[in-house]
């Protein structure tokens, strides 16, 4: 019996230690919550159901495991269907889809916050890197290699390497 338990118990040792297979994604109010305990830098992946390339990246560069440990490890991770109509609360204000209302595929507010550009059409997918302080470093409005998503993300984590 003394046999059994000490078989499992290094099984539940060793699984606590075993990498994870897929990336912790939160929500914008989870994120909220998590700022205000522990700031750390921030990735935001918008994506929609259409978006082909979207679901090419999660496929292969949002599978990979060194994508997976980094963003796990030292980011929050946060992705969002960027036509929700979710009505979400984040930083002490409302933030809907108002495009929902008239247009087939409305934009919802946080992603155009974010992820706008000037003089330029909203397109997906839309990667954003924030730094602990919530001021976007970086952004990427393409299809991301694995090789070119960690490139991406390494460039946010020298740069808060390098300030502490």
């Amino acid at each position: 019996m003394k046999l059994i338990f000490k078989i499992l118990f290094l099984l539940s040792l060793q699984a606590g230690f075993a990498q994870k297979s897929e990336i912790d994604w939160m929500d914008f109010e989870t994120l909220d919550a998590a700022l205000t305990v522990q700031p750390k830098p921030v990735f935001i992946y918008f994506n929609a159901d259409w978006c082909v390339y979207c679901k090419k990246m999660e496929r292969n560069a949002f599978r990979d495991p060194e994508v997976i440990s980094l963003l796990n490890k030292k980011f929050y991770a946060v992705k969002m269907n960027a036509e929700s109509t979710d009505e979400i609360r984040f930083d002490g204000q409302t933030f809907r889809n108002v495009q929902a209302k008239t247009m087939r595929n409305g934009i919802h507010e946080l992603p155009l916050l974010l992820a706008s550009r000037k003089d330029q059409k909203f397109t997906l997918p839309a990667l954003l890197l924030l730094d602990q302080n919530f001021q976007i470093k970086l952004r990427s409005f393409q299809y991301l290699t694995t090789a070119e998503l960690l490139k991406f993300l390494a460039k946010i984590d020298k740069k808060t390497t390098q300030r502490n």
